[in-house]
């Protein structure tokens, strides 16, 4: 067990105490395979509680004017800028990625914080001129109630905040099923919302599977909302179910991301934006590059350079401040990865680098996979096609723009695509023409920054989004309110003068 966490068994979070639940499983380091600490694997009967106190709750949060509900989001964010290291450490131990990539994590989630909480002041509705005679009109947005948020094991406090925060500073009372494999996220940040002010019951953790606490989140009266993030089979699942109850469902399940690498394309800044968003967390990203759409011209120059980048890393416990390719998270997708670039192998592409698991020796004892560059690929095949989750990039060369932008457009998926070009016009046609929720030019596939919209077209997503003040949608209804000051009865369309 690990000193730095003080505990060796979390409890649940509900009604602003601390229940312990049974039975537990161990959590471990995916670099050392550590255990870590236990964590309860609850089922209906704790759901239900963390509703009822969720439901109680908001009835009086939502009472709160917005200003001083933000002025709660401020506190959290003061408290995890003073712990951001703490807390970056023990991400590190819990998801495995190494210890600058959670320094940024935590600090999504301190920017979040503090842009979340100037929409405080900021819940606009709108005032609209009446069609009659002294009549006033407007609309505002008010809270949905109890707000249910299911979160992955990749960005266990970033993707957290985004659901969260906009939820809580508009008025909602939240539900929480972190992910089993990272769980001290969520329990680090329930006690700095109980250090900030936040009334008890209005956030509620829950621990647990998908299968017992997240069907019982999904399947709950009470919970008007689920926002979830995961793989695309269980969110087509919740989509299903929640269409059935006529329940708000946010979703975002992943992506396919291309860099699109033209002939005049700046090779070495390219090379250097691939090997960031095909190999940052070990490429287990749902914004990770795993498609290189290059230009038949400068294909083998960008796998020169990108054979010299691979050089330059290093795989191990992210601890360490000189690793920069940390574990993969577990055994599973550990074994998902080989069989992909056994499938890439037996399809015909050209194996160029990597392709095996990385053998560790001393203390690490963890998963590991050597970052991997195919070439030789085409869009049909199923590396470039299905989502590895893995440090896997799939070179697929073009003849040329047109063809480039159709290639990228042909998977299922569209969160995050990318070009490299010093050609003006080539970059306002890929804007317009990249059917993606993100599009970055000259700059790989990651870093969407919390103050504009997260998600994607296609089987990213069913069209909501994360961050941004877009996020606000998701948590809250619009309501229409007319005001006749006329001392008569006035009818719509039909009065009319």
């Amino acid at each position: 067990m690990t000193t730095i966490l003080q505990t060796d068994k979390l409890k649940n979070f509900i009604a602003g105490e601390w229940q312990e639940a049974n039975p537990t499983v161990a959590v471990h380091n995916p670099a050392t395979s550590e255990e870590i600490v236990h964590v309860p694997l609850s089922g209906k009967k704790e759901v239900d509680q963390a509703v009822a106190a969720a439901k109680q709750a908001q009835k009086e949060w939502a009472l709160v004017p917005a200003p001083q509900r933000a002025e709660v989001l401020y506190e959290v964010g003061n408290i995890m800028k003073e712990r951001k290291e703490r807390l970056s450490q023990l991400l590190t131990m819990e998801n495995g990625k190494v210890l600058e990539e959670a320094r940024g994590e935590v600090q999504e989630g301190i920017d979040m914080a503090f842009y979340m909480a100037g929409e405080g002041r900021r819940l606009f509705g709108q005032t609209t001129p009446a069609e009659l005679k002294d009549k006033f009109a407007m609309s505002q947005r008010c809270p949905v109630g109890v707000v249910g948020i299911i979160t992955p094991w990749n960005f266990p406090i970033a993707i957290a905040t985004w659901k969260s925060f906009p939820a809580i500073v508009a008025g909602n009372a939240v539900v929480w099923k972190p992910a089993t494999e990272t769980p001290i996220m969520a329990y680090e940040l329930a006690k700095i919302f109980t250090e900030a002010g936040l009334p008890k019951g209005v956030l509620n953790v829950v621990f647990g599977s998908g299968a017992s606490v997240g069907d019982a989140m999904v399947h709950h009266d009470d919970i008007r909302v689920i926002s979830f993030t995961g793989s695309n089979d269980t969110g087509r699942d919740i989509a299903a179910a929640c269409g059935r109850q006529l329940k708000k469902v946010s979703l975002e399940m992943g992506g396919k991301n291309a860099v699109i690498v033209m002939e005049d394309a700046d090779l070495d800044l390219a090379a250097e934006g691939i090997i960031w968003s095909a190999f940052g967390t070990s490429g287990q990203r749902c914004t990770a590059c795993s498609r290189v759409i290059v230009h038949e011209h400068v294909k083998e120059q960008l796998e020169e350079r990108l054979l010299v980048k691979l050089e330059e890393l290093t795989i191990g416990n992210g601890l360490d401040e000189s690793i920069k390719i940390g574990p993969i998270i577990n055994r599973a997708g550990l074994e998902k990865i080989k069989k992909y670039v056994q499938i890439g192998k037996e399809d015909g592409a050209t194996l160029l680098a990597g392709g095996e698991e990385w053998k560790t020796n001393g203390e690490l004892k963890g998963y590991f996979f050597t970052p991997t560059i195919f070439t030789d690929a085409n869009a049909t095949m199923r590396i470039a096609r299905e989502e590895i989750f893995g440090p896997v990039v799939s070179l697929i060369p073009v003849k040329d723009f047109e063809e480039a932008i159709e290639v990228n457009n042909q998977v299922s998926y569209g969160l995050s695509s990318s070009i490299f070009t010093n050609d003006v016009n080539r970059v306002f046609r890929a804007q317009r023409d990249l059917d993606t929720g993100i599009v970055y030019v000259n700059a790989g596939t990651t870093g969407a920054e919390i103050h504009l919209p997260f998600g994607g077209t296609k089987g990213t997503g069913n069209g909501h989004r994360d961050s941004g003040v877009q996020a606000l949608d998701v948590f809250t209804e619009w309501k229409a309110i007319y005001v006749d000051y006329s001392g008569k009865l006035q009818r719509a369309q039909i009065d009319i003068e």
